[in-house]
C-alpha cells in the first residue's frame, strides 16, 4: 500500500498539520521539523495527492479546454500557444475535442466543474441553451478564444472576421481578379461562417463586380472538404480565375484538387487561405493568406483568462486583435 501523510507524520515524529505546512510550502516551520519531514518523505516514498492538496487549498491551477477539432491545423496550433501560456503560469490543461459533438461537450463541462477547474476556454461559437445555461451556472470563468458567440456576457479574443474577409477578397480584385470563387464554413457559425461570407460579398459589391453563386461553396473547414467543393467549382463552365477559401485547410484542398485535374496554381487559378497556419509555409506553391495572429490569440486568450479569475469571474470585455495580409507564391496578378 501507498504510504500515507499519518505515515510520514509518524515516521517524522511529528503532526499531520506540521507535514502538511511543509508540503504547501508554508513558512514558520522550524528547520529540523522540515528535515524530519522531508527525510520520511523520502524514505517511504510517499507521494502527495494533487487532488487531495487542491481540495485543501481550494485551487486546482488546472483550465479547462473545450476544441472542436484537433485534427484543424489552426487550432492544433493555437492549443499549443495556450498551453505555453498556461505552463508558464503554472497551469495545466484538460482538453477535450469533441469534433463538433454538443453532447460530449455538456459531458466535459460536467467534468471540468467536477474537476473544479479554475477557468474554462472554448474554441466554437455553436452553444446550445442547455450549454449555455450549463455555463452560466458552472459560476466558473469562461473565455471564448478566436470566436465571439451570441451571448454577449462572455469575453471573447478575436479578429474581425468581416473586415479580414474583406481585405483578402480586394487583395484579389487589385490583382486583376473578377471572376472569384469562394469555399466557406458552416453558416451556422457567425464569427468564420457568416462574418466572412459577408466580408466576401461586400467586397465584390463595392467594387461593382457581380457576385456568381455557382462558384459559392461552404464545407467544413478541413482539406477534404476543400477538394470536394473546388471540385464542384471546376465543372462550371465559368471557372474562376481565383478562389478564396475561409481556412487554410480547405485552401489546401483546393490546390491539390487543382493540380489533380491538371491545372496550375497560380498561373491558371489563384488560391487565397485564411488562418496563417504552419501549412502556409509547408504547401507548394507557398500559399497566401489572411493572417490571424494565431500564437498572441492564445497568450492573450490565457491571459485575459487569468484576469477572470483574479477578479472572481468578471468579463473584461472582447479584445480584438489585428489581422494582416501574408502575400506567398500561391496568388498571382492577372494578365
Amino acid at each position: 500500500m501507498q504510504p500515507k501523510i499519518k505515515d510520514v507524520a509518524r515516521a517524522a515524529g511529528v503532526s499531520v498539520t506540521t507535514v502538511s505546512r511543509v508540503l504547501n510550502g508554508e513558512k514558520y516551520v522550524k528547520d529540523d521539523l522540515k528535515n524530519k519531514v522531508n527525510q520520511a518523505i523520502e524514505q517511504l516514498g510517499y507521494a502527495p495527492s494533487q487532488i487531495a492538496r487542491s481540495l485543501v487549498r481550494k485551487k486546482t491551477n488546472l483550465i479547462g479546454v473545450i476544441v472542436p477539432d484537433l485534427t484543424s491545423s489552426f487550432y492544433s496550433t493555437i492549443l499549443s500557444s495556450i498551453e505555453e501560456a498556461a505552463s508558464s503560469n503554472g497551469y495545466n490543461l484538460l482538453v477535450c475535442n469533441i469534433i463538433e459533438d454538443t453532447d460530449k461537450e455538456f459531458k466535459y463541462l460536467n467534468v471540468f466543474q467536477e474537476m473544479r477547474v479554475e477557468g474554462i476556454i472554448i474554441m466554437h461559437e455553436k452553444i446550445n441553451e442547455e450549454i449555455r445555461t450549463l455555463i452560466h451556472k458552472m459560476n466558473i470563468p469562461v473565455i471564448f478564444s478566436s470566436v465571439k458567440p451570441m451571448d454577449q456576457d462572455f469575453t471573447s479574443v478575436i479578429i474581425d472576421d468581416y473586415k479580414a474577409a474583406y481585405d483578402a477578397t480586394k487583395y484579389l480584385i487589385e490583382l486583376g481578379h473578377e471572376e472569384i470563387g469562394f469555399i466557406g464554413g458552416d453558416m451556422r457559425d457567425i464569427t468564420s461562417g457568416q462574418n466572412r461570407y459577408s466580408g466576401y460579398r461586400n467586397a465584390l459589391s463595392d467594387h461593382s463586380i457581380k457576385i456568381v453563386y455557382e462558384n459559392i461553396r461552404f464545407g467544413d473547414y478541413k482539406v477534404r472538404s476543400g477538394y470536394e467543393q473546388m471540385k464542384d467549382m471546376l465543372r462550371n463552365k465559368q471557372v474562376p480565375t481565383a478562389v478564396f477559401a475561409v481556412s487554410d485547410d480547405m485552401a489546401l484542398g483546393a490546390m491539390n484538387c487543382i493540380r489533380d485535374h491538371s491545372l496550375r496554381v497560380p498561373e491558371d487559378i489563384s488560391i487565397m487561405g485564411f488562418d496563417g497556419s504552419l501549412l502556409t509555409e509547408l504547401v507548394r506553391p507557398t500559399l497566401t493568406s489572411m493572417e490571424q495572429p494565431i500564437h498572441e490569440m492564445g497568450r492573450i486568450t490565457m491571459g485575459a483568462l487569468m484576469k477572470q479569475i483574479s477578479q472572481k469571474g468578471i468579463p473584461t470585455g472582447d479584445i480584438v486583435l489585428e489581422h494582416r495580409l501574408v502575400v506567398r507564391e500561391s496568388c498571382r496578378k492577372r494578365e
